[in-house]
């Protein structure tokens, strides 16, 4: 099984209908799993798939020009969550979009994913050191 890939970006908002429509439709064709906030402050969207499609899919959302734009985490291998179990099957499908509308649901969804410090850290609530 090739290596997962992942990567996080926050924005000042996602409400623009249009452009979750095109996030959605690359999240179909590069087959990632997608998961973004929508609403006010801040933007926040996690992909995570093959490394070409989790690429790929950063490069859609740049290309969409969102304000204040930050790749917080750049596109790398997958760190497990430490745990030893496989996260990775938690209601995720591949080439599909979710959306949700609060910073508390998405760090839950993180806490899934076995992405949680990781998450937090790259969202700048917990520093190295």
């Amino acid at each position: 099984m090739p290596p997962i890939w992942n990567a996080l970006i926050r924005t000042h908002h996602i409400t623009s209908r249009k452009k979750v429509a095109k996030l959605r439709t690359a999240a179909s064709n590069y087959d990632v799993y997608a998961l973004l906030r929508y609403g006010g402050c801040p933007g926040v969207m996690y992909c995570q798939g093959s490394e070409s499609g989790v690429k790929d899919w950063v490069g859609t959302v740049q290309r969409l020009r969102y304000k204040d734009f930050q790749l917080v985490k750049k596109p790398a291998g997958k760190l497990s969550g430490g745990d030893g179990t496989n996260r990775d099957t938690v209601n995720m499908k591949y080439g599909k979009l979710e959306e949700l509308e609060s910073v508390k649901e998405f760090g839950a969804r993180m806490e899934e994913l076995g992405v949680w410090e990781w998450w937090r850290k790259g969202m700048g609530y917990i520093h190295d050191g």
